[in-house]
């Protein structure tokens, strides 16, 4: 039978290609810098080939060494994809995954769920990124992306979680101030406050029962980049905002907010949650994503399903998905 190849030389190999540095290779195997330095000779000798150059002050790759490299690559990847698969077969999800998250929902809807969940999967950790801005989830290596609109064709796997509806709100006082529009060529006439980060920021639309659908160029006091941003300024009285109903629903809920132009709303949204392509999903990721769709699906201000809308899949079938 012949000898098996030295996995472990190949893999210390990999890690030293990568780094060009027997010590930070050592720190990043958690190894000595000597069993790294053995390694190495031991699969220089069986190679027939010398594969750093080594001097005092720099290691630098042999012809051989830059063949070998890649193929050194791939078996370290290959095994440690190869012991992930073992582990998610052989029982609790475990391990770490990154979620990218629109930061104003983050914090006030994501974040206070997530400690029921890390307490149900104690194996499992979360590296949360929030920000408003739209984050590249193949380029940044996230495993999941929530977010907030109605999204355009991508190679992107989708997962709707819940309608979102959003609204015209303002404080009953400004109401009481300056009238209350009945159609959105009213609102020329008040003060609108922005949020910047909408597909048409400069532009809201809205559309009636009968599908007729007006566009208007809001002018106010206040755009920003944050909607926790506009909260104050709505609150105060200080014009109109076309806003989601996570952020406002308390706030209806007590008359502190009142819709306003309940004719005309603008286009819906829905929270989704954004994959990259490719199969299968880690159980950590798909523990999360169970987790996320029971969540939302039940928060106090989501939208149920309605006709002409894909159904949410079921538990079954969420895990056949993921």
């Amino acid at each position: 039978m012949a000898r098996l190849p030295d996995f472990e030389a190949w893999a210390v190999f990999a890690v030293v290609a990568d780094t060009l540095s027997f010590a930070r290779a050592a720190e990043e195997l958690a190894v000595s810098k000597a069993t790294v330095s053995k390694a190495v000779s031991r699969l220089e000798l069986r190679l027939g080939a010398r594969l750093f150059h080594r001097t005092s002050r720099r290691l630098s790759l042999t012809e051989a060494g830059r063949t070998a490299r890649d193929d050194a690559a791939g078996l370290l990847a290959a095994g440690e994809a190869a012991e992930a698969r073992a582990r998610d077969a052989s029982g609790a999800p475990r391990g770490r995954v990154r979620l990218a998250a629109p930061m104003s929902f983050g914090v006030a809807h994501l974040a206070p769920v997530l400690p029921d969940f890390l307490a149900a999967y104690p194996e499992v950790s979360v590296d949360l990124h929030l920000s408003d801005e739209r984050v590249d989830l193949v380029g940044g290596g996230f495993d999941l992306g929530l977010r907030i609109a109605a999204l355009p064709d991508s190679s992107l796997r989708v997962r709707r979680l819940c309608g979102v509806r959003r609204s015209l709100v303002a404080t009953p006082a400004y109401l009481d101030g300056h009238g209350r529009p009945a159609q959105p060529e009213d609102l020329k006439a008040h003060a609108c406050l922005g949020y910047a980060y909408l597909p048409t920021p400069d532009r809201w639309h809205f559309s009636n029962a009968a599908d007729e659908t007006v566009s208007i160029v809001p002018e106010g006091p206040l755009r920003a980049n944050n909607a926790d941003a506009l909260a104050p300024a709505l609150r105060a009285g200080l014009g109109l905002a076309v806003q989601p109903d996570f952020t406002i629903w308390e706030d209806l809920k007590s008359g502190r907010l009142e819709r306003v132009m309940p004719d005309w709303q603008p286009p819906p949204i829905a929270l989704n949650l954004v994959m990259p392509p490719g199969l299968p999903r880690p159980a950590r990721v798909s523990a999360l994503i169970g987790f996320l769709e029971k969540a939302f699906s039940e928060a106090p201000w989501a939208q149920p399903e309605t006709a002409g809308q894909a159904p949410l899949p079921s538990p079954a079938e969420a895990q056949a998905l993921t």
